[in-house]
């Protein structure tokens, strides 16, 4: 059973909030602290992770509209995968400088991917 829209819609202002917060530490935080090729990673996993709040929030509206389209839960999943590993990944690199979860970055890639493939899917013509 799909998540209710109200769940996608919880799930993408959460990772909102998260966001923003991860964006003022990198900022604020980091800003001297770390090698800047370290922050610029941190900088990038914020922004992908902005992107995909919003994404989950698009996720959230079509499933208020369209009822029980397969597609939709599969972007939503796909959003929060890539925010666990491609975030999550770069995070974690550039706050502590650690290079042993990269790995999980292009994972994280390709479940972004999924997401926007699957909302395509949705979008094709009928």
């Amino acid at each position: 059973m799909a998540p209710r829209p109200q769940t996608w819609f919880l799930a993408g202002a959460l990772n909102g909030l998260l966001a923003v917060a991860a964006g003022a530490f990198g900022a604020h935080g980091l800003e001297g602290q770390v090698p800047p090729a370290d922050l610029a990673a941190f900088r990038t996993a914020s922004d992908y992770h902005m992107y995909h709040a919003l994404a989950l929030l698009a996720v959230a509206w079509r499933a208020e509209t369209s009822g029980a389209l397969r597609s939709i839960p599969v972007a939503g999943y796909s959003f929060l995968a890539g925010i666990i590993f491609f975030c999550g990944s770069l995070y974690i690199l550039g706050v502590t400088g650690t290079r042993g979860l990269v790995w999980l970055t292009p994972i994280g890639g390709m479940a972004f991917l999924t997401g926007w493939g699957a909302l395509c899917w949705w979008g094709k013509p009928k």
